[in-house]
């Protein structure tokens, strides 16, 4: 099957956290299957990118209320909502976390997505059909040393996506969560080079160190492109029965239950 032939085309999807990554990686995919494809994020893609940019800050309501109004205006509403924008505060011992530091993640990793629906979803009850993607992460399941309240959120992503799933069903609206693992975006890419600073060893060497920690079975770190193909599948019609399901794209690293 081309990517002619998905029944992608003419779709309006709308990509949070758009500008690069796994957000640009997908953007890139929609749009060669012929979708019309919208970014939001706080800086801008690259000029390559097929996509309309609008820029928003997601960390408040208003800011996600904003972008609602613009998308409404602008396209009269989207069939693919593909909520991947999310950040972490970084690393703290748990128990030295502040509310401030849990609050950050939940506002950027649950609140922003759950505002965004509430703009969008209701467009596509009322016409009957639409798909919405949330980006979690296996952090969910593996929570990682010191990153509780990332962690945290993203279960929280989880939990609220199964809810909205089973809600959503009888109007036609599909509601499924993807949970990347350890793939190597730009935003990775700078994380690891503080870790290797902080060591004094090289970007390799602490790429492997995480493999090495994780055990991935394909023995690898993955790339963008891998999540995009995935997210791209649950929204085209081959994946018209798949709801309210996680689907982890992370070489293997949690054993299958």
């Amino acid at each position: 099957m081309t990517v002619e032939d998905e029944g992608l085309d003419g779709l309006r999807v709308l990509v949070t956290g758009g500008s690069r990554g796994l957000g640009e990686a997908t953007a890139r995919r929609f749009a060669a299957s012929g979708a019309t494809v919208l970014t939001a994020s706080r800086t801008a893609p690259p000029e390559d990118l097929p996509a309309t940019f609008i820029p928003a800050d997601l960390r408040s309501e208003e800011g996600v209320q904003e972008l609602g109004r613009c998308v409404l205006d602008g396209v009269r509403g989207i069939d693919v909502l593909v909520n991947n924008a999310g950040a972490a505060t970084g690393p703290m011992p748990t128990l030295e976390r502040s509310d401030a530091s849990w609050l950050a993640d939940l506002e950027m990793n649950l609140l922003s997505a759950v505002r965004l629906d509430r703009a969008l979803v209701p467009g596509m009850v009322e016409r009957g059909s639409g798909v919405v993607v949330h980006v979690s992460s296996i952090a969910s399941h593996l929570p990682q040393p010191a990153e509780a309240s990332y962690a945290a959120s993203k279960a929280a992503l989880n939990a609220y996506s199964r809810e909205l799933a089973t809600a959503m069903g009888e109007h036609g609206v599909r509601v499924v969560c993807v949970l990347p693992g350890f793939v190597v975006t730009e935003g990775a890419a700078e994380h690891l080079q503080q870790m290797a600073d902080s060591q004094g060893v090289g970007i390799d060497d602490v790429k492997q160190q995480i493999v090495d920690h994780l055990k991935p079975p394909m023995g690898r770190p993955g790339e963008p492109e891998d999540v995009a193909e995935m997210i791209a599948f649950l929204a085209s019609g081959r994946a018209k029965w798949l709801t309210g399901a996680q689907f982890r794209v992370d070489g293997g690293i949690i054993p299958t239950v």
